[in-house]
């Protein structure tokens, strides 16, 4: 999860995983062509992406095919909200009841 953490903390690595996400199995030169930074430093932010298992890069011919792999943020996003959703699901119903009761105060016949 940390490596997840750390690979989301770079603003270029953000936005490469938009672009592959936008264009599944995009060459490495596609995606270095969209930032004002050596491809050397794009190899890296990949190498990164890939450790924490959020890219996943297939060989196709003598280049790279790059996809986007949600996993890992989906699970660090279910990890806190099933918690958070769990317990507010319990108490829907009476803050249901309670802001119909309050609405129907509102109202000349209620």
């Amino acid at each position: 999860m940390d490596g997840v953490f750390h690979a989301l903390s770079h603003a270029h690595r953000r936005r490469i995983l938009d672009l592959v996400g936008q264009k599944p199995g995009i060459a490495v030169g596609l995606l270095a062509a969209n930032f004002d930074v050596t491809r050397i430093a794009i190899m890296n932010h990949l190498t990164v992406l890939e450790r924490a298992g959020l890219i996943i890069s297939k060989k196709a011919g003598t280049t790279r095919q790059l996809y986007l792999n949600a996993t890992p943020i989906r699970m660090i996003y279910e990890r806190w909200t099933d918690e958070f959703s769990g317990h507010w699901a319990g108490h829907l119903p009476r803050i249901k009841q309670a802001a119909e009761s309050a609405a129907g105060k509102g109202r000349p016949d209620g």
